[in-house]
């Protein structure tokens, strides 16, 4: 099976003994508020997700990755993983020290061993990883909303039973790689979505999959734009999709329970980097990936992996244009493969089809399969 990122899969896991010796000296610690996105980077370092981070960036790494989208020993990593506090809370920090985890609903959810306290350059940060300094992008946002300050260090998770819509998907890498390995999978292609599976999507999963010995379709259910279809409507159109139109024993659906960036490219490789921490040696890559508004160029998520060498991310990218039904074709198609106008394409925008469904209309099914768009229907209280 394909290595985690860096080697070896980072487990930042409480032992139970760990856990009860360090609730134990809770009250002794300086706590740390964090936000729900900052709740679920610290649950994903501590599955192995985002291997080979051991914690928050230290100012090496931030620095490096911010600029050259590499760890400070090399490695290719896309997306800065941080801890913001304010100058307050920075004070009652000492390098080497403890600090309790608290996530938004009061709960402890482990510690971070400090290590670094530093300043940061938010608008280069925003510029850098999101291409733009304008705070309608709400990657950018969220960046200019921290804290004045990062502090690093390696985190020490406690392990929190949760039991929701996602309990029963696999949702941690260790999951996933055994599943593989149980199904004899070899060659697993990955595919990141944010959207119900369309038409679209359906085609290059299938030409994907006819390349390789597994998909495991992984939506991330982490918070979105409040625009985005919410996850538990987007979870039951898969199942739909699933139940009637994949083959059962060479599909996989699993969940990554991730906040989305919109960071477009950057988040492309940052996304493919996760996956092959998940166990996939191939990542569909298509039309805007993980893009938001006008900020990147239509296929720039593809472009950013050749400005590394063949090989190094350790994963193998497949790239596909936008795809679309063609009525005179009548079947599914690309720009490569079908040379009837425009007139002829059945390719209809996310904002395209909220409007429809607002307004009581079906989706064609050139566009979304049947059960999809009665999920869809449904979820609009028609």
């Amino acid at each position: 099976m394909i290595e985690p990122h860096g080697g070896t899969l980072v487990n930042r896991m409480a032992t139970p003994k760990q856990e009860a010796d360090l609730r134990a000296k809770l009250s002794s610690m300086p706590a740390l508020a964090l936000n729900a996105r900052q709740a679920s980077d610290l649950a994903m370092i501590g599955h192995g997700a985002f291997s080979p981070l051991s914690g928050f960036m230290n100012r090496d790494d931030y620095a490096s990755v911010v600029k050259d989208m590499r760890l400070a020993n090399g490695l290719p990593w896309s997306i800065p993983i941080t801890l913001s506090v304010s100058r307050d809370s920075a004070r009652t920090l000492r390098d080497g020290a403890l600090a309790s985890l608290v996530d938004p609903s009061g709960q402890a959810v482990g510690v971070l061993n400090v290590q670094d306290k530093y300043e940061y350059d938010k608008l280069n940060e925003a510029r850098l990883v999101y291409r733009t300094t304008e705070e309608k992008h709400p990657g950018v946002a969220y960046v200019l909303g921290q804290h004045e300050l990062l502090v690093g260090g390696d985190v020490t998770v406690f392990h929190k039973e949760v039991r929701d819509l996602y309990s029963t998907y696999v949702q941690k890498p260790e999951q996933s790689r055994k599943a593989f390995d149980e199904k004899g999978w070899q060659t697993v292609v990955g595919f990141q979505t944010r959207n119900p599976i369309h038409r679209a999507h359906e085609y290059i999963q299938k030409c994907a999959l006819e390349m390789v010995d597994g998909l495991f379709i992984h939506p991330l259910v982490g918070e979105t734009q409040a625009s985005d279809i919410p996850a538990d409507v987007r979870m039951r159109c898969y199942e739909a999709l699933m139940d009637g139109y994949y083959p059962k024993n060479r599909v996989i659906l699993g969940v990554l329970p991730a906040f989305m960036r919109y960071a477009g490219p950057r988040e492309a490789i940052f996304h493919a980097l996760v996956r092959k921490n998940y166990g996939c040696t191939h990542f569909i890559v298509g039309r805007d990936h993980a893009g938001v508004g006008n900020y990147y160029g239509t296929y720039d998520a593809q472009h950013i992996f050749r400005e590394f060498r063949p090989g190094e991310l350790g994963i193998q990218p497949l790239f596909f244009e936008n795809a679309f039904f063609c009525r005179q074709c009548g079947n599914m198609a690309t720009a490569k493969t079908c040379s009837h106008a425009e007139e002829f394409q059945v390719s209809l925008s996310g904002t395209q089809v909220r409007a429809m469904l607002s307004q009581g209309q079906m989706p064609p099914p050139e566009f979304t399969r049947p059960e999809v768009a009665a999920v869809l229907m449904e979820s609009q209280g028609r």
